[in-house]
């Protein structure tokens, strides 16, 4: 048992939003100080991962407010705001938390993907250790950033126990697609590859904040009009773990056309819940997914998911045998209180 420590942790504010990667955080918090330790969130104002001058004085003032001997862990969606205090972070020997690199999101033009890419590189050097929620993602911070692996912790997310799915009960495709409403989650792919499939009967919903991009959230709304699927598709906002609950009950299929995820927390989620998946091979998306389970295509190809999911939609078979699949990879998905104890052991280390 580890002796409790101070853990402060930085991400940026709200801490409340409701994303996979704030998911994860808070279960984090929840579990050290179930185990004794103490945890200080803070939550830093103003524009992350592009950092405005709100967000790099809030960054600042954090660094010079840390109790001494507390153990500092910043989010990786915070680590940008820190540019210009990398002595300040080797000093505190403070550890980086990863769910993916912001030089990975989509939507960023050359110059600024690169720009962002020097400075994480940069400050991926100056921490103490850097954490991360996949494989691949500590497999792309070594090879992309220069990051000696031996100073990367692989902590994914758990997952809690959860009653299998018991499907919509109906002639048609229930599916449902769960993804802050953001450019790199692929809600236009998924809906344009859905268009395809007029002749079968399916519909989406869609869970998912607007409230990171609203620009690209009335896109999405926009799209499905032009496409002619406003009555098959229903945008239901973001929803807490209970409200979402009876839509993983009542799903038949889970689709998730991303362009990377670090880890993918909906699809483990989907999985545990036994229910087949369609996603992409979007980062660290495609690792969870095996063969039986579901059916994984290329980022960004509308034919090739719009055909890979003609067979799961038209074919409630399929999907009863893919879904005994994911049940069992579900059942061997590790829990909240194993990850808790690696994320313990990796910030004491």
């Amino acid at each position: 048992m580890l002796r409790p420590m101070h853990v402060a942790l930085i991400v940026p504010a709200p801490f409340d939003t409701v994303s996979g990667g704030y998911e994860y955080d808070r279960r984090i918090v929840a579990g050290l100080e179930a185990q004794g330790h103490t945890v200080s969130v803070v939550a830093l104002p103003g524009r992350h991962p592009l950092p405005d001058a709100t967000a790099r004085d809030a960054a600042c003032a954090a660094m010079d407010r840390l109790p001494a001997g507390s153990r500092c862990v910043i989010d990786g969606l915070a680590l940008p705001a820190f540019e210009g205090l990398d002595d300040a972070l080797a000093a505190r020997g403070a550890i980086g938390l990863i769910h993916h690199p912001t030089a990975a999101e989509t939507g960023l033009d050359a110059d600024l993907r690169g720009r962002q890419h020097a400075l994480e590189r940069r400050l991926f050097g100056r921490l103490r250790r850097l954490i991360v929620t996949s494989e691949h993602t500590g497999e792309s911070l070594a090879a992309g950033f220069g990051v000696d692996p031996t100073r990367i912790d692989i902590v994914v997310p758990g997952t809690d126990d959860a009653p299998r799915s018991a499907g919509s009960g109906g002639a048609g495709c229930a599916i449902l697609s769960v993804g802050t409403l953001i450019p790199r989650k692929g809600h236009d792919v998924l809906l344009r590859a859905l268009a395809r499939l007029f002749d079968l009967d399916w519909s989406l919903t869609i869970v998912g904040s607007p409230d990171p991009d609203p620009v690209h959230a009335a896109g999405l709304r926009a799209l499905t009009e032009e496409l002619g699927l406003t009555r098959q598709v229903r945008f239901a906002g973001a929803l807490d773990p209970a409200a979402l609950d009876p839509l993983w009950r009542g799903a038949d299929l889970f689709a998730l056309a991303t362009h990377h995820e670090g880890y993918g927390m909906a699809i483990a989620e989907a999985l545990k819940r036994g229910l087949p998946v369609a996603v992409t091979a979007g980062g660290a998306a495609a690792a969870l997914v095996g063969p039986e389970a579901g059916v994984v295509c290329q980022p960004a190809d509308q034919e090739q998911i719009s055909k890979a999911m003609r067979r799961l939609v038209f074919s409630r078979t399929l999907r009863q045998e893919m879904g005994e699949a994911a049940w069992q990879t579900g059942r061997a998905l590790p829990n909240w209180t194993q990850q808790v104890d690696r994320f313990a052991t990796a910030v004491a280390a």
